[in-house]
Parts: C-alpha cells; sequence; structure tokens
C-alpha cells in the first residue's frame, strides 16, 4: 500500500472528488483557475474546465452532479447532466457571499457549505474584495425552496467539512489560526438533524498541531475521520486518521502540504491526497463513505 504520486504540475491542488460512474477524480488548481480530471483506468491527466472561477472544493450530489465552491464566483454551483451551470448560492440577506469553501450534500439532497474569507484576501486564489458578510458561516442550503440559511455563526474560518456515514454528525475544520496565533486549528463536531436542518452540542473533536492546520475531512464507512495536515511541522504533512470518538490511529506522510482528499477506486478503497502541486493515491484497508 505505497503512496503513489499519480500526477503533478498543479499550484495549489484542492478540493477532490470521485466519480464512480466514469472512474475519474476531478480536483481544482485553485491558483491557476482550473478543475482537473484524473481517470484512474488509464492514467490520463487533462482539464475539465477552464476558467473555473478559481473553483477550490467540489463534491457530488445523489444524482451524480458535480457541486463547486467557487472564490472569483463567490457562489456554489451545480454542473447539470447536460454540462449547464445552475447557481445554488451566491448571497445571503441581500449581500454576497464571502468565498464559498467546501461543500456536503445530505440524502436529502440539501447542500451544506462553509464561507470563509481565503479567495477574497488577494488575487492569487480569487479576487480582492471586501466582505459583505459581517461572519464567516456554515451554510445550508435547501434542497426543495433552495433557501441559504446559517447553521453555525461562531467559526474564524470554516474550511473543510464532512458528514458521518450514518448522518448523525458533521465534522468541520476551523483554520482560524491562518488569521492570528490565538485562533483554532482544529476540527469540531455537531449532532446533526437532517430533517431540521440543524445542528447542536458542538465539541472540539481534534486539535491540530500548530502551526498545521486541517483544511479537508471524509469518513470511512466505519465512521472514522480522516484529514489533511499540512503548513506547520513537515513532519506533520499529509493525512491523520481517528476514530470517531477523536482517537488519533495513525498518520499517511506526504512529502508535501496536504490540503484536501476523498475516497475512489472501485471498491471505494483508495485515498487520493490533494498535497499542494501533486495529486497522491494510496490503496487502504478501508472504505470510503462516499454516501451514507
Amino acid at each position: 500500500m505505497a503512496v503513489e504520486r499519480v500526477a503533478t504540475g498543479f499550484r495549489w491542488a484542492e478540493g477532490p472528488v470521485y466519480f464512480a460512474a466514469g472512474r475519474y477524480v476531478l480536483f481544482s488548481d485553485i491558483p491557476n483557475n482550473r478543475i482537473m480530471r484524473f481517470c484512474e483506468d488509464d492514467g490520463h491527466l487533462s482539464v475539465y474546465r477552464q476558467p473555473s472561477m478559481n473553483s477550490n472544493g467540489n463534491t457530488i450530489d445523489r444524482e451524480g452532479r458535480l457541486i463547486t465552491c467557487e472564490h472569483s464566483g463567490r457562489r456554489v454551483t451545480r454542473t447539470e447532466l447536460d454540462g449547464s451551470i445552475t447557481i445554488i448560492a451566491d448571497k445571503y440577506n441581500g449581500k454576497r457571499l464571502n468565498s464559498p469553501n467546501d461543500a456536503v450534500v445530505t440524502a436529502d439532497g440539501a447542500i451544506w457549505f462553509t464561507d470563509p474569507a481565503y479567495g477574497i484576501g488577494g488575487f492569487y486564489e480569487g479576487i480582492k474584495a471586501e466582505p459583505e458578510q459581517d461572519k464567516k458561516n456554515v451554510y445550508r442550503v435547501d434542497p426543495k425552496s433552495g433557501e441559504v440559511k446559517v447553521v453555525v455563526d461562531d467559526f474564524v474560518e470554516p474550511n473543510g467539512l464532512a458528514i458521518s456515514p450514518d448522518e448523525k454528525k458533521l465534522y468541520v475544520c476551523d483554520t482560524g489560526f491562518t488569521d492570528g496565533p490565538d485562533n483554532p486549528s482544529h476540527i469540531r463536531v455537531f449532532d446533526l438533524d437532517v430533517a431540521a436542518g440543524k445542528v447542536s452540542n458542538s465539541k472540539v473533536f481534534a486539535d491540530m498541531p500548530k502551526p498545521g492546520i486541517t483544511d479537508g475531512v471524509r469518513c470511512d464507512t466505519e465512521g472514522r475521520v480522516w484529514c489533511s495536515v499540512g503548513w506547520g511541522d513537515p513532519n506533520e504533512d499529509g493525512v491523520r486518521c481517528y476514530t470517531s470518538s477523536g482517537e488519533l490511529l495513525g498518520k499517511i506522510h506526504i512529502p508535501e502540504t496536504v490540503a484536501n482528499l476523498c475516497f475512489g477506486g472501485q471498491q471505494r478503497n483508495r485515498l487520493y491526497i490533494c498535497g499542494s502541486t501533486s495529486l497522491y493515491a494510496v490503496y487502504t484497508s478501508v472504505q470510503g463513505a462516499m454516501k451514507p
């Protein structure tokens, strides 16, 4: 189960999502303003979309459609099966979002996404602008009405997020440490009520070793939590795996800062890892919880 570098040549690889129907991984190359596609059947790498509005996080809904968080678009979009693009969310209370970062879709079709300010902080990962939202929130888009609501409003910088396979837990990374040394670098966990569209009982699930942060997170079918680590001690660069109770099980070392990850492969047992300039892959002994 050696780690392989399966593709390289990117400026900042992020937001991987696996499409089982086509056996490919899509991921963002944010500064290059493009979404890349890696085909696992023959190893072919190609540009899926350029410009991508400085896309960051990607996920897939239950109809097999791509959901994308866009920095310079300051919006969440859905790519329809015919290739057209539908805007899912670009405003809240009549004001533009900051720069949507990552998204997940629950079984009822609701889209949950984070909205930190990284994409409007400069011109490298988006377009520099002043934030219009007072806070950096976690939002939910209602699957029927399309209404955008705040579900959590006390993050410093909400980042990657994931839902447990039983849809009873929501995990959200807070990378607020990038804004100041006293800010958090951890994963929070909430009790999730999908039917009500609400979360409760927030607590810290796992602290990261500062100055490192965790940017992306995924779960496997047994409820273990896999997260990225980077920006700190090079010996910590890579992936961490925790039990559902927050106990650190192990680490996968990667020679670059890791931003995000996803499970893929025909058996959902191949972990794809976005490590700065490269896409890495490793076969694991678990299966990713790609759907609850």
